[in-house]
């Protein structure tokens, strides 16, 4: 298993939670794609993104079930991070925390 981080926040959580499919959140809809962390920068994308959220969760997912919708890209200072090009389905959830 190679694990990747997203971070949702409370309210994103609840309605995946009830509806079992997670098309994105703002960000993620604007840019095409599920912005999602490798384990080492998740947390420089909460202190970036996520810093006066509360209630903020970090769903860890297999990068190795999601398949060919989840490509490594280029994104802060060059470093490769996973984006997901299809919504993320609740049964790929691997592990749930707080933030």
């Amino acid at each position: 298993m190679t694990p990747v981080v997203k971070l949702l926040r409370a309210a994103e959580w609840a309605a995946f939670q009830a509806s079992g499919v997670f098309a994105g959140s703002p960000d993620d809809l604007r840019d095409g794609y599920i912005h999602i962390s490798p384990p080492a920068e998740v947390a420089a994308t909460a202190a970036k993104w996520f810093a006066a959220e509360a209630g903020v969760v970090a769903l860890t997912l297999d990068a190795d079930a999601l398949g060919e919708a989840l490509r490594w890209e280029p994104a802060r200072g060059g470093v490769l991070f996973p984006h997901l090009y299809r919504p993320l389905r609740l049964d790929e959830v691997v592990e749930v925390a707080p933030l």
